[in-house]
């Protein structure tokens, strides 16, 4: 601990230790104002919708999801045969902002629990698309699994997407991976 010269290494090792604690508590004050700036940018974007069912909008249930749940608008349940694949309603229709995308995506409980599933997955809707959102389920398992007006259903994400523009070429270039492709690292 030559750097401090003059001060006794006891010293030293307690204005260490103090330098020490306080890079500490400045990283751990801006990780958290990190986290505070990423939570206070969510929900700025505003999206039309029109429901023309009788349930609340989707909603995120904590303040980190990225989906939010999609509910079946029935006027009489739907009894989804072993699999069989059936359009539920939901009563919404968008209007999104362009170079986004909604995506329709299963709900994890739903599916290991019940074997059903969006069978699109994921399920585009895209900016331009003003028809009523409907999901497309498909059960996987063996018993006939009951759709009740108001059960959610699956999840929606709003996504950003870029525009490709088409360049074409003679050759790619290599990579490691190359043709490899289904399986090619292993099951």
């Amino acid at each position: 601990l030559m750097c401090f010269g003059r001060w006794t290494n006891g010293e030293s090792l307690r204005i260490i230790a103090d330098m020490l604690h306080f890079h500490s508590f400045m990283l751990s004050f801006f990780q958290f104002s990190l986290s505070l700036r990423i939570i206070s940018t969510r929900g700025n974007m505003k999206v039309k919708v029109i429901n023309r069912s009788h349930h609340a909008l989707p909603a995120y249930a904590t303040p980190l999801s990225a989906g939010m749940d999609l509910r079946a608008n029935l006027s009489e349940p739907i009894a989804l045969q072993a699999g069989a694949r059936c359009m539920v309603p939901t009563g919404l229709y968008l209007s999104l902002p362009e170079g986004y995308e909604a995506q329709v995506r299963p709900r994890s409980g739903l599916a290991v629990k019940k074997g059903v599933t969006v069978l699109n997955a994921p399920g585009t809707i895209d900016a331009d698309y003003r028809g009523e959102v409907c999901v497309i389920l498909v059960n996987l398992s063996d018993e006939t699994f009951v759709i009740n007006d108001g059960e959610r259903i699956a999840q929606m994400v709003i996504a950003r997407h870029e525009v490709a523009e088409w360049q074409e070429v003679d050759v790619l270039d290599a990579t490691e991976r190359g043709e490899g492709g289904f399986g090619h690292t292993g099951v």
